[in-house]
């Protein structure tokens, strides 16, 4: 069968065929069948992006992107063929779980391997051949799992590194710390579509938009950004008629055409709006992640079901998110969550005037009190009072020592601790309270950025039986930032006193926006 496929072959004779398979370009383009969307086996032609990626590639590349792009086929496809024709050359892609892993050695190495001409796979055949793991006569091996710890390797596929970092931090850590700097003399391609501004794809991806924003010569270590969104490929259109577009639906495409400086016709916004309301049942937040017009859409989140959705937005519009530097001889205060699983947050806080200045944001995980007090004084603030919740007093379930975190945090030079009353209903009545004391909160946009991105994906979990969002806090790691915030709120009335005691703030100075300092 292999032979049949290979007709546009057989005008080369075997000197020109011998000459052609020494360049990879090449080769990529004559060699390698797929199955494309409409699985038909076809022969592998670059799309457009895919032209584009396969001219840019760098040591390290970074891919954020829409579905069904075509990236992974074309990284995998460039894999396998560096293994065929290179000595030892070891590859490994990593997918989100082993059933996915399974289906990209099947569907994709395998398949454009068997479909080879016969003479190449005589060439060069198989010494090892399972699910996981392809090695070649000439000692050049693929492997596809779940994990890559351990081994050297020439090219590494992340697939789908977004998902993994939402759904597992810890697997993304073990990548992190073991499989990128396997690759670290190699090529990386990390790709996938996004999931919210958390996580180390969400750093990754910041960090080359903002070197590409630049214009940064980039070391061999430094991700290269290549971005795809929906609207440049040409299956993602669609007959108009039938499709209701509304107004709202006409004003956010003509919004994205100025951003993205190219016309977005009927067709597209046809297709773009069935899509969202048929194959995601209207949610815009999915559209955004799987579907992105631009790069900044890819990693919006929806304000539905977020706490502080419209405090953060407010605070935006007034000014008070931006830039709030520490002001010598007012005392700063702490506002502390201690988590159960030792996760710690810290919020650092001056009262200036009528308004609450957050001017820097700590946290850590697993780490002893001595480790956050010595991080602390390494600030060089002079102190005020620190805040701590209603535990702060309480000894923990299961440890031998008689100390409270109180005790121990004295213990280790810190005074004047105030433990913040426990409310009747702790989350509820607390969040209300966070809420209307929010008015008077600035903070400074650099020091204070983990801690905003907490607060903004601090949202209601999600009720899966009812569907609806419930009334209390999922449990998604944001959680801390906003338990340690809703100190300040819960302690609101003595926080404002303690300040007029030592006569320590400043008037307010007014500005522009009257509500910023």
């Amino acid at each position: 069968m292999a032979e049949q496929l290979y007709q546009h072959l057989a005008g080369l004779s075997r000197a020109e065929l011998t000459e052609r398979l020494k360049d990879p370009h090449w080769r990529i383009r004559n060699l390698y069948y797929i199955k494309d969307k409409q699985g038909k086996t076809v022969l592998f032609k670059p799309n457009e992006v895919q032209e584009k990626f396969i001219a840019e590639l760098w040591y390290r590349n970074v891919v954020p992107k829409a579905r069904q792009r075509g990236f992974s086929t074309v990284v995998q496809l460039m894999m396998l063929d560096a293994c065929l024709f290179n000595q030892d050359t070891t590859a490994a892609i990593i997918a989100q779980d082993q059933v996915t892993a399974s289906k990209i050695m099947r569907e994709k190495i395998e398949f454009a391997y068997e479909r080879l001409p016969d003479f190449l796979r005589r060439l060069i055949p198989l010494t090892k051949d399972n699910v996981t793991e392809k090695v070649f006569s000439n000692g050049s091996s693929i492997t596809v799992s779940t994990s890559a710890r351990g081994t050297t390797l020439s090219w590494l596929h992340v697939s789908e590194f977004g998902v993994i970092c939402f759904q597992s931090p810890l697997k993304a850590d073990e990548i992190i710390t073991g499989a990128l700097p396997a690759a670290e003399a190699g090529i990386t391609v990390i790709e996938s579509t996004a999931k919210g501004r958390d996580g180390e794809y969400y750093k990754i991806v910041q960090t080359a938009k903002a070197n590409a924003e630049a214009g940064k010569k980039l070391t061999k270590a430094e991700y290269k950004l290549h971005f795809a969104s929906w609207w440049d490929a040409d299956e993602y259109e669609l007959d108009p008629e039938g499709v209701i577009i509304t107004a709202k639906d006409h004003q956010y495409f003509d919004e994205k055409e100025r951003e993205i400086g190219r016309p977005l016709p009927a067709r597209k916004r046809a297709w773009y709006v069935s899509t969202r309301d048929n194959t995601f049942g209207g949610d815009e937040e999915k559209m955004w992640s799987e579907y992105p017009t631009t790069l900044d859409e890819a990693f919006k989140v929806s304000t539905e079901g977020v706490y502080l959705a419209k405090q953060l937005t407010t605070a935006r519009q007034q000014s008070r998110i931006g830039r709030f530097p520490y002001r010598p001889g007012i005392p700063v205060n702490t506002f502390w969550d201690l988590g159960v699983d030792d996760d710690i947050a810290i919020w650092f806080h001056q009262t200036v005037g009528a308004m609450d200045h957050f001017i820097d944001y700590f946290e850590c995980s697993n780490e002893a009190y001595d480790f956050v007090v010595r991080a602390m004084q390494a600030k060089g603030y002079i102190w005020g009072r620190h805040y701590l919740p209603h535990d702060g007093d309480q000894r923990r379930p299961g440890q031998i020592s008689l100390q409270t975190p109180r005790d121990m945090l004295e213990g280790l030079g810190l005074s004047q601790i105030v433990i913040v009353p426990r409310t009747a209903d702790l989350v509820a009545i607390g969040i209300q309270e966070l809420r209307a004391d929010f008015a008077t909160y600035c903070f400074d946009e650099e020091k204070c950025s983990p801690g905003l991105v907490h607060l903004e994906n601090y949202r209601k979990a999600w009720n899966q039986g009812m569907g609806v969002w419930s009334e209390y806090p999922a449990k998604n790691g944001h959680q801390h930032a906003a338990d340690a915030i809703r100190q300040k709120a819960q302690a609101s009335d003595m926080v404002r006193r303690h300040a007029l005691s030592t006569g320590s703030t400043v008037p307010r100075r007014r500005n522009r926006s009257g509500m910023a300092v």
